[in-house]
């Protein structure tokens, strides 16, 4: 089997059809390519669903603060409501899509980061249940949807769960954004970031925001497989697929 691809989907992609629709004709040319895994969040959908429920919500550094009386909301918009849209569209294109979660098959373990309430610190789990279903041409869609030793549903970040799932598989990691990838302080993009040039970068404000977990996320994975990660425009179908081949496109981040 040749090296997997994750790819995390995010940003406006998400939540529009037509966006879908769009990503999707790119996802099932890559799927030719080489095997493929597809991880995705929702922030945007559960916050809307929490505002029409009257729940306040916020992020730190990024991340989602979730008390344990959210989760069923979070839950039901991630594994629920996202990922049979995911699986449907998928199926559009005629993609075998099986739609999971991390703790399926103890794909990626979690422990709880209690000063931000049910959220979830992914670190790899087993792959036997991934390279199964991609040894038979399956599409897993994975939510980013976590459980603790305990048994508690946790909200992971779904960067963070696609570093994890790429370590779980020995896997290159594309974490799509809608820019093209990460940006400078004038909104050109950085081609190339290593290790010891991230830091500098946040410290100054030229990366923040979720733009600072991506960061992290595809760090954690170069150092973790030793390979370079992409953060690229999901819009791009041409720099998709370079990007499927190993070639130069969006922001490499470079261990």
């Amino acid at each position: 089997m040749s090296v997997p691809l994750v790819i995390k989907l995010g940003g406006r992609v998400v939540t529009d059809n037509d966006c879908l629709q769009q990503l999707f004709s790119t996802v099932t040319r890559l799927a030719a390519l080489r095997p493929l895994v597809l991880v995705h969040g929702g922030g945007d959908q559960v916050q809307s669903l929490l505002q029409q429920l009257g729940q306040s919500s916020h992020k730190v550094d990024g991340q989602r603060i979730t008390p344990a009386a959210h989760m069923p909301i979070v839950a039901g918009v991630l594994a629920g409501d996202i990922n049979t849209q995911l699986c449907a569209v998928a199926q559009q294109h005629q993609l075998l899509a099986v739609g999971l979660t991390l703790a399926a098959g103890g794909t990626v373990q979690c422990s709880q980061d209690t000063s931000r309430g049910a959220v979830g610190i992914p670190s790899p789990g087993s792959a036997q249940l991934l390279e199964s279903l991609i040894e038979q041409n399956y599409l897993p869609i994975v939510s980013s949807i976590g459980v603790s030793a305990a048994g508690e549903r946790l909200n992971v970040n779904a960067d963070l769960a696609a570093a994890a799932i790429a370590q779980v598989l020995h896997a290159d990691l594309i974490l799509l954004t809608d820019v093209p990838g990460i940006l400078d302080q004038h909104g050109q993009l950085i081609d190339t970031i290593h290790a010891d040039q991230a830091a500098d970068l946040v410290a100054s404000g030229v990366i923040k925001d979720g733009m600072v977990v991506k960061l992290q996320a595809a760090l954690q994975a170069a150092q973790a497989s030793r390979r370079s990660i992409a953060v690229a425009g999901w819009q791009d179908a041409n720099a998709l697929t370079r990007l499927a081949k190993g070639e130069a496109a969006g922001t490499r981040v470079r261990y």
